[in-house]
């Protein structure tokens, strides 16, 4: 049985399709299937992995019961990685969802028959905490917050941990935190420093190791429609994305 982690921040522009991705592609590199579900209406994981978003078959047809997910999963490229792409469509079901008794668990259940496929899923979570998002944690076992090293970090993660607190007391009580994650660092910055200082002294336990450098080849590579790691596999944002990939197996 594999494990399904999801990718969350309500704050836009941390790094989450960034990591979803290169977590992904680090783990298909390793030789392990990897899945990756794109959760996010702007299908930037989508578009970042080459593929297009107006494909026929999206993660909208499985939310809204016209397809099991097997039958949307679509090669990504490189071996071993695996896709349920997103396209524009999926910005109905943010509307759609809430009015059906349940919804909260259809991407949980379109999971269930294809999770032991994979060694390991990735969902990556729109910046929002709305119906996808509310999906994919109660699909989740364990759940990755990218954290942007800047002032309002810390405040932004009381209103994810109550969120998280709220969803484990109602619909996945399994669900734990795999870790936060540091990203577009620049440690030339004292602000950047304070924030890492102030974050790992608040959850001495649940910050990665692990820091994401900021890196003009990380930033580039989803214009090439490739990973990091395979857009320029040694520069230190893969070199980083890999030694996070570690760290998240050993967790467990």
């Amino acid at each position: 049985m594999g494990t399904v982690y999801a990718i969350t921040n309500q704050k836009g522009g941390v790094g989450k399709t960034t990591t979803a991705v290169n977590l992904a592609a680090c783990v298909a590199e390793a030789g392990y299937e990897a899945l990756l579900v794109d959760v996010d209406p702007q299908s930037n994981a989508t578009v970042g992995l080459g593929l297009s978003k107006d494909l026929e078959r999206t993660l909208y047809d499985v939310l809204s019961g016209m397809l099991p997910l097997e039958d949307v999963v679509v090669g990504a490229g490189p071996e071993h990685l695996w896709v349920v792409p997103a396209g524009p469509d999926l910005a109905g079901a943010t509307v759609e969802l809430p009015r059906i008794a349940g919804s909260e668990t259809r991407l949980r259940q379109a999971l269930a028959g294809v999770r032991s496929r994979y060694a390991f899923t990735f969902l990556d979570c729109p910046p929002s905490l709305g119906p996808l998002t509310v999906n994919a944690l109660a699909a989740a076992d364990r759940v990755i917050v990218p954290v942007q090293a800047e002032y309002f970090a810390l405040e932004g993660l009381a209103g994810l941990l109550d969120t998280l607190a709220l969803i484990q007391r109602e619909l996945n009580p399994h669900l734990t935190i795999a870790g936060m994650l540091l990203t577009m660092f620049d440690s030339r910055t004292r602000l950047a420093q304070d924030v890492e200082r102030e974050i790992r002294q608040h959850f001495p336990a649940l910050v990665f190791d692990t820091v994401i450098p900021r890196n003009i080849r990380v930033g580039e590579a989803p214009s090439f429609g490739k990973p990091v790691i395979h857009h320029d596999p040694h520069c230190a944002g893969a070199g980083a994305y890999f030694e996070l990939a570690k760290e998240v197996a050993a967790r467990g």
